[in-house]
């Protein structure tokens, strides 16, 4: 009887996993500029919310790990998918900081066991031979949710705000009222007001079209509180303090743009060429005035002012970031009722598994590499401690994370901040350098099998990874140069794709020098690496500076310096040792 073929599914599911997992955890680095303006966050709170994860995640690796080695991957993950799930959900509902940051923490609690226990499925249910490539695939579901979770997002933000949605401002809306009035002033002084065609002296002019019709009183309200804030440019601590005068000038300032915003020539339309503007305003702008209904002409206006002064008034698209949190909450449930029902902690538990494929699954394993089954004590603390090769493997996770987290946490902001990149076209630039990371994934696992046939387990392991990690060194050295949009997005996706490159032989080196605490090993080094991971939105915001005087230059020479390390280090790597030398043979 040939054998059957439940390993397929088994791998199948852990990688849909792989896809929420990733697409949960990203979808907030897409949303945080949202979250930002409807809680009121400064920089620093959005740096230490996308830590925050990061935290937990990594402290609950070994443990989480360990319960799966002890208790199975079928109980144990479908437990942890509910619970990240409901973290998911629930983060629609955070009404200010503490509670924003709580969410994250128990979210990462709750997503640690995933790689630990997908690694542990693995090393059950595939064939020595093959255990690169199944790495790679369920990593592969990792970079596809990933990849997914910016563009998706910002699809989902917009469908989730529909055109009845008023589009009219409060004072509220006004995140920064003195810096509205200063860039609504710019181009009162001169005439015509800043006469090039940059897309930053289209918006001077639109802005003084749009203050040119304001009143006397109105405009007396902007010409002060411009002044105002072009008085504390130059001082690091320019934002004042909120006063009464304050308050009622931002119920004028309010109160004048609602009246505006239901004209339909508030804009010469010649001058939005060029101007950062969802394709929902494309749209708009795209048929005749006197054809739109008045609360398309309001949407349009108000899209119009977020693109003349991006920083100073909340988006409302901000209104549909809750419900994206709810959608993937829910669809989480659906994921972990299939996962239960699929998968069997080992082949010998599942019964559409027959005698031939467990033979198959057990034969080909060298005698240098542990096995995967066996009584799973207290969690080896002692052995993976003194192992110099997994602490090496854990400085390659540690730096690596570093290095690739500037895309999935900072990269939608660089793009917004330094070329003014558009909500759509933002998250179709960042979606772009994970995609391409996916070939790296799958082309890896296949790499690193190959290797290990050519050249043995040891470099078969480590020259995949080393070699990798010196590509994506070279790739952020480029982006250090200031290049264009498209050039940048270029480099990006060098890094994606070379990091993971290298994930099926990590995966693999793992589960060689793990065995039977495959999960157990697979966490303690997941949680250093991802202790990095923790540390580098904060120090990459910190490195960046505050705006106006941002320099992403030295953030992508911090990456650099991080693969240079990862690379180095991976050198040292030997899967020829495993942690419990007991288990080989």
């Amino acid at each position: 009887m040939p054998p059957t073929y439940v390993r397929y599914r088994v791998v199948a599911v852990s990688t849909l996993m792989a896809i929420l997992l990733y697409l949960d955890r990203f979808c907030i680095s897409f949303a945080e500029q949202y979250i930002q303006e409807d809680l009121r966050l400064t920089d620093q709170q959005i740096g230490w919310m996308l830590s925050a994860f990061f935290w937990t995640y990594a402290l609950a690796q070994v443990p989480s790990g360990w319960l799966t080695d002890r208790f199975g991957a079928r109980l144990m993950l479908t437990i942890y998918i509910l619970l990240w799930s409901l973290f998911t959900g629930l983060t629609g509902l955070a009404a200010g900081f503490v509670v924003l940051l709580a969410l994250r923490f128990g979210f990462g609690i709750g997503q640690a066991g995933a790689y630990p226990t997908s690694a542990n499925l693995i090393s059950k249910w595939i064939p020595f031979s093959g255990r690169g490539m199944a790495s790679s695939v369920v990593a592969f579901g990792g970079r596809m949710g990933g990849a997914i979770a910016p563009l998706l997002t910002a699809l989902l933000i917009v469908a989730c705000v529909p055109l009845s949605t008023s589009s009219r401002l409060g004072p509220h809306d006004l995140l920064d009222m003195p810096r509205l009035c200063y860039e609504l002033n710019l181009g009162r002084d001169t005439s015509p007001p800043a006469a090039g065609n940059t897309a930053e002296d289209r918006a001077v002019r639109v802005g003084a079209g749009i203050l040119a019709r304001f009143d006397e009183v109105e405009s007396e309200v902007v010409d002060r509180n411009a002044r105002a804030y072009a008085a504390t440019l130059d001082n690091p601590e320019r934002a004042a303090p909120a006063t009464a005068q304050t308050l009622a000038d931002a119920d004028v300032v309010a109160a004048a743009l609602n009246r505006l915003l239901a004209e339909r020539d508030l804009v010469d339309r010649s001058e939005t060429e060029g101007l950062a503007l969802p394709r929902e305003a494309e749209r708009l702008l795209a048929r005749p005035p006197e054809s739109l209904a008045t609360a398309e002409v309001e949407r349009l206006n108000r899209l119009l002012l977020e693109a003349v002064a991006a920083e100073s008034i909340k988006k409302i698209y901000g209104a549909g970031w809750r419900y994206v949190m709810y959608i993937y909450g829910l669809v989480g449930v659906v994921v972990a009722g299939l996962y239960w029902l699929v998968v069997r902690d080992r082949p010998a538990d599942h019964p559409r598994c027959n005698e031939a494929e467990r033979s198959w699954i057990d034969q080909g394993r060298p005698q240098s590499a542990a096995r995967p089954d066996g009584h799973v004590g207290a969690v080896p603390f002692v052995r993976m401690i003194t192992s110099s090769s997994l602490w090496l493997s854990c400085l390659v996770g540690w730096c690596t994370n570093v290095g690739w987290v500037f895309l999935v946490t900072w990269l939608p902001r660089y793009l917004s901040t330094v070329h003014q990149v558009p909500i759509e076209q933002r998250g179709l630039m960042a979606f772009i350098p994970l995609l391409v990371g996916w070939a790296g994934t799958l082309g890896g696992g296949l790499v690193t099998d190959r290797m290990v046939r050519l050249v043995g387990l040891r470099w078969g392991r480590a020259l995949p990874i080393a070699l990798s990690r010196f590509v994506a060194m070279a790739a952020y050295v480029v982006a250090f140069f200031e290049p264009s949009p498209w050039m940048a997005v270029a480099c990006f996706s060098v890094v994606a794709f070379s990091t993971d490159l290298g994930t099926g032989a990590t995966w693999a080196f793992l589960q060689d020098v793990g065995g039977r605490y495959t999960g157990s090993v697979l966490g303690w080094t997941n949680m250093w690496g991802n202790l990095g991971a923790a540390v580098t939105p904060p120090i990459l915001i910190w490195i960046v500076g505050e705006a106006p005087n941002q320099n992403w230059s030295l953030a992508f020479l911090t990456c650099a310096g991080a693969f240079a390390v990862a690379g180095f280090a991976a050198l040292g790597m030997n899967a020829e040792k495993p942690v419990a030398p007991e288990d080989a043979g």
